[in-house]
């Protein structure tokens, strides 16, 4: 937010920190070339000046059915499954490839990660997911992120990939969303039918009136239009993540919209992601359990905002799993906080009063120093 307004300006966009872009496949490819190395090249470019300037960018890519087509020398998208899941099979190589050798001679690592929605819908696929990316990005490696088209039949049939970038941004708890596609933005109106249909510049994402603008087109090498990156928005704000959809054929577009220029749609979220992920937490009404504290621990967490560190804790009640919602409390069962927990029960028993570096030898692993970090701890 800018200090003198409590709305969402365009200049804000320069603070974020997380940054998810999703390129789609009209931008990336053509049915007679495959993929188009000079446009992978300049995305690539983009991302890597936005890592130098200190963000972190996770990429998701269309374009992997499009190279397999091409590949196999297909002169249209294929209806049937099978066949869409081998031109995926056979596309994504290419895909990953092409990004590997030009980010590499940018001087930036890359990763490819192949998801399904019902990953991020499995709790502890989520929580792997999300621990993989937090480390590709803490080491300054580019997560490269599309559906695993070849075993996700119904993301093929139904899905998207604005949906898995909205759903990216959800997981990684991005600032800013951004859908480069083959149009300005979201426009008042279809052009085609209307000579006055303008852009739209700014609107909250939740603004219900954005659908109607929208038409539900989409290219003969891609899944979304305009429709799907409104619901896209929209899903990204639940975790307050801040959406742009801009043309990705602008000249150095990344740069440009994070250095506030007026380009594309941005459809704001109206809280932060920090206050969605608390608020939620404070919303979770039945706690798997609690974890007792000693009052130095008490007093750590009401007077200083710490994280829960093992160190601190006495007792755990109840049968809770990591990333589980749980109850921090006194001695006498006062309720404390609520939070998070990144260890399971069985292994907050194990863990309680060691120092962080003694995880491993009592359990095995350490996955966090944090029992329950602040960032998902909110006090009652």
């Amino acid at each position: 937010m800018s200090a003198n307004s409590g709305v969402f300006q365009r200049a804000d966009l320069a603070a974020a920190r997380r940054i998810v872009v999703k390129v789609g496949s009209s931008l990336l490819t053509s049915l007679e070339t495959g993929l188009e190395q000079e446009k992978i090249q300049s995305y690539c470019r983009q991302i890597a000046q936005l890592m130098g300037a200190g963000k972190e960018v996770i990429l998701v890519s269309s374009g992997a059915i499009a190279e397999g087509c091409m590949r196999l020398g297909w002169s249209s998208r294929p209806e049937e499954v099978h066949r869409l899941q081998a031109a995926a099979a056979v596309g994504q190589i290419g895909l990953l490839q092409a990004y590997e050798e030009t980010l590499k001679a940018l001087g930036c690592g890359s990763a490819m990660i192949m998801l399904t929605h019902e990953d991020l819908a499995d709790r502890q696929r989520y929580l792997n997911a999300r621990a993989t990316l937090k480390t590709l990005t803490d080491v300054s490696v580019v997560p490269i992120i599309n559906e695993n088209d070849t075993v996700a039949t119904d993301e093929i049939r139904f899905g998207d990939n604005d949906t898995l970038a909205a759903l990216v941004a959800n997981l990684v708890e991005a600032d800013l969303l951004v859908i480069l596609t083959d149009v300005a933005g979201l426009l008042s109106a279809d052009p085609r039918l209307y000579d006055n249909a303008s852009r739209i510049e700014n609107a909250a994402a939740t603004d219900a009136s954005l659908a109607a603008m929208a038409g539900d087109s989409a290219g003969s090498l891609g899944r979304g239009g305009m429709v799907t990156k409104i619901r896209a928005a929209r899903l990204a704000a639940r975790s307050g993540a801040h959406t742009v959809i801009a043309s990705g054929h602008d000249e150095q577009v990344l740069g440009r919209l994070l250095g506030g220029e007026n380009l594309g749609t941005l459809l704001y979220a109206e809280m932060s992601p920090q206050a969605a992920r608390k608020r939620w937490i404070a919303g979770q009404l039945r706690a798997k359990g609690d974890i007792v504290l000693d009052p130095g621990a008490v007093n750590a967490l009401q007077q200083r905002g710490v994280s829960l560190l093992a160190a601190g804790i006495v007792d755990t009640r109840g049968s809770y799993s990591r990333g589980d919602v749980v109850r921090c409390v006194d001695q006498g069962g006062l309720v404390i906080a609520q939070g998070l927990s990144n260890y399971a029960a069985a292994e907050v028993a194990v863990i309680k009063g060691l120092g962080s570096d003694q995880y491993a030898a009592a359990i095995g692993y350490a996955a966090e120093a944090e029992v329950v970090h602040r960032d998902n701890l909110v006090l009652v």
